[in-house]
C-alpha cells in the first residue's frame, strides 16, 4: 500500500427494492486499516449512472424520507424520455444530478469528521441492477 495514496472497492447487493444503505462501518473499517491515525481525505465513488452517495442521517426515518422525497420529485412513471427497464427507469437516470455519485469527506487522526447523526450512504433507486460497486479512496 502507498503511503500517500489506497483504494479499495466495495461490492454490494442492494437487492430488488429502493434502498439507502449505510456504508459508515466500511467506511471506518476502511479507515483503520489504511490511514493508521494520519489526516486526509476519503473520497467515495460510485461508477454507476443510477446511484449516488448521501451524508443523511439514518435508522430515525431519514433514509425513508430520502427516498420519499426523491419519489416526488423523481416521480417512477412514463415521463422519461430514458423508458428502457422497469416502469419510470429514467428516473433513476436522472438521481446522480440531484444524489452526487461521489463525496469527499475528512479524515483526522485516522477517523471519519463526521458529525453526530451523520452517516454515509449508498444511494440506490435503480430496481434492475442489484449489484453496485462503490470505491474508496485514502489520499493522507
Amino acid at each position: 500500500m502507498s503511503d500517500v495514496f489506497t483504494t479499495r472497492v466495495l461490492d454490494l447487493t442492494t437487492g430488488s427494492a429502493e434502498r439507502v444503505v449505510d456504508l459508515t462501518r466500511d467506511c471506518e473499517s476502511f479507515l483503520r486499516e489504511v490511514a493508521q491515525g494520519r489526516d486526509g481525505l476519503l473520497n467515495l465513488f460510485v461508477p454507476h449512472a443510477t446511484a449516488g452517495i448521501a451524508i443523511i442521517e439514518t435508522g430515525a426515518g431519514s433514509d425513508d424520507d430520502l427516498l420519499a422525497a426523491l419519489h416526488t420529485l423523481l416521480p417512477a412513471d412514463d415521463r422519461w424520455q430514458h423508458s428502457h427497464g422497469s416502469p419510470g427507469h429514467g428516473r433513476d437516470h436522472v438521481l446522480p444530478a440531484l444524489v452526487p455519485p461521489h463525496a469527499t469527506l475528512p479524515v483526522v487522526g485516522g477517523g471519519l469528521e463526521l458529525g453526530t447523526w451523520q452517516s454515509v450512504c449508498l444511494v440506490d433507486t435503480n430496481k434492475d441492477n442489484a449489484h453496485r460497486h462503490v470505491r474508496l479512496s485514502f489520499l493522507g
